[in-house]
């Protein structure tokens, strides 16, 4: 399976218990439709994704940048605190294709500390 879209943060790398390393990122996927009447609506999808080849992908793997993941999606489930089961669809991909970059920031001479210059919603 394939998927198209951006990444809405910063890819980080984790160790699990048996010592391997996973990648883990967000990728959003915007898609948009007209109604019934006419109108235009508009679609996110978030995935969250797990590459667990190599960690040595993650510093390309940057806020904004368009990348299309191959792979099959997984299911998780889980009891929470309560003993509620729960579950959340993780995307585990075999093999990552870079799109595009993210977009360049502006000049960050005049933006005020602890805001950014990036026009991202996410």
């Amino acid at each position: 399976m394939e998927l198209t879209g951006r990444l809405t943060a910063d890819a980080r790398v984790s160790k699990v218990t048996d010592g391997r390393e996973v990648t883990n990122f967000i990728v959003v996927m915007n898609d948009n439709y007209k109604d019934k009447e006419g109108k235009r609506k508009e679609v996110n999808t978030f995935l969250r994704c797990a590459y667990w080849v190599s960690p040595k992908v993650a510093p390309y793997l940057k806020k904004g940048v368009i990348v299309s993941v191959y792979g099959r999606i997984g299911l998780d489930v889980y009891k929470d605190s309560a003993g509620d089961v729960k579950g959340s669809l993780t995307f585990h991909v075999n093999n990552i294709r870079f799109v595009a970059a993210a977009p360049k920031p502006q000049a960050a001479a005049n933006v005020p500390a602890g805001q950014t210059t990036d026009d991202l919603p996410f």
